[in-house]
């Protein structure tokens, strides 16, 4: 393919699920400014592996989660060396981008607690959740990710009974 054909594809595929990118940069990021960055880079990585992009191989969408996930994962571990940081907590500062850029009204007091837990797991935890709130499947989960069904059943087991115990201990539900 042409570079030009190339270059316009490319920004097709992006348009059409930029939202993708929001939601990860969205759940990685400390701040509006560290969001706006992470969207930068993930676009960046993203149209530098596009020439690697085999269609025939993964749908766009799950071709876009990997590499944007694996961007943000890359950057909190990098910001963990920096700073000492393990994790980036998910606050209101995040809510205005979680419906895809779309403002998201006032949380009620539990999808802030979820938000807020969410944020407290470890990237690859996080990444699942994600994931696993998107309606994926486990298999697309699976090739996402770059591990097994069987591993991702395992643990989106562990991280859902976690949740539910913490949800029982933190709001006494």
């Amino acid at each position: 393919m042409k570079a030009g054909k190339r270059q316009q594809a490319f920004e097709a595929q992006l348009r059409e699920h930029d939202r993708i990118v929001f939601k990860v940069a969205s759940m990685y990021a400390a701040g509006r400014d560290d969001r706006d960055d992470l969207v930068q880079e993930i676009c960046t990585q993203a149209w530098r592996s596009f020439g690697r992009y085999d269609p025939n191989r993964a749908k766009f969408p799950t071709w876009l989660y990997r590499v944007a996930l694996n961007v943000a994962i890359s950057q909190v571990r990098r910001n963990v060396r920096a700073r000492g940081q393990p994790t980036v907590p998910l606050d209101a500062v995040h809510m205005d981008t979680l419906g895809g850029g779309t403002p998201v009204a006032e949380p009620d007091a539990q999808l802030a607690w979820l938000h807020r837990v969410i944020g407290d797991l470890d990237p690859l935890h996080r990444a699942l959740m994600l994931l696993y709130l998107e309606d994926h499947s486990h298999a697309e989960m699976a090739e996402i990710l770059g591990i097994s069904v069987s591993n991702v059943s395992t643990r989106l087991y562990r991280i859902t009974r976690d949740l539910r115990e913490r949800a029982t201990h933190e709001t006494g539900a």
